[in-house]
């Protein structure tokens, strides 16, 4: 049977970093959710490339190709792992999935309202279509929720440093 002192030493000296933790969301964010914004695209329920992001920096017929659609979700996940170290930076210290929505949201209106259509990378929202606009404002939601809630999660949940006897 192994000593409780001992159980309580491996909790308290449990302390996970804090940016490279943030890179490690980011990237699971940038896989998970530019795949699921791939299967979005492919099922036809929006009509923005998953390599957006891409749009200045490639041409358009680029990205509708298969390495065009790695490129975008390649793109889109370097993309996630910026937003989880800025998100870490400013939201890190707060609790629950409600930064985390407010967080996507804010992405999503910085994407797809201000400086997406201003630099072509999106269409302007009133041409889109309501399932686009929808499909994606779900989409950047959940990320932002995916992003948010794992990173409050982690650093604000401290019975999971307890041992099993204290619960």
């Amino acid at each position: 049977m192994k000593n409780r002192q001992s159980d309580k030493d491996t909790y308290s000296d449990h302390h996970t970093n804090r940016w490279l933790y943030a890179v490690h969301i980011g990237l699971f964010a940038g896989l998970i959710w530019g795949c699921i914004r791939w299967m979005f695209y492919s099922m036809k329920f929006t009509t923005e490339l998953p390599g957006f992001l891409m749009e200045p920096f490639f041409r358009h017929h680029f990205l509708i190709s298969y390495w065009g659609i790695v490129i975008g979700i390649a793109g889109f996940t370097v993309f996630s792992i910026a937003a989880a170290l800025l998100y870490t930076a400013l939201l890190g210290r707060f609790r629950g999935p409600w930064p985390g929505i407010f967080y996507g949201l804010g992405w999503w209106a910085l994407m797809f309202l201000a400086a997406g259509p201003l630099i072509g990378m999106t269409s302007r929202v009133n041409a889109a279509g309501w399932n686009t606009v929808l499909s994606e404002l779900c989409i950047f939601t959940l990320w932002g929720v995916f992003i948010g809630y794992s990173i409050a999660f982690e650093f604000t949940d401290e019975s999971s440093r307890e041992p099993a006897s204290a619960k």
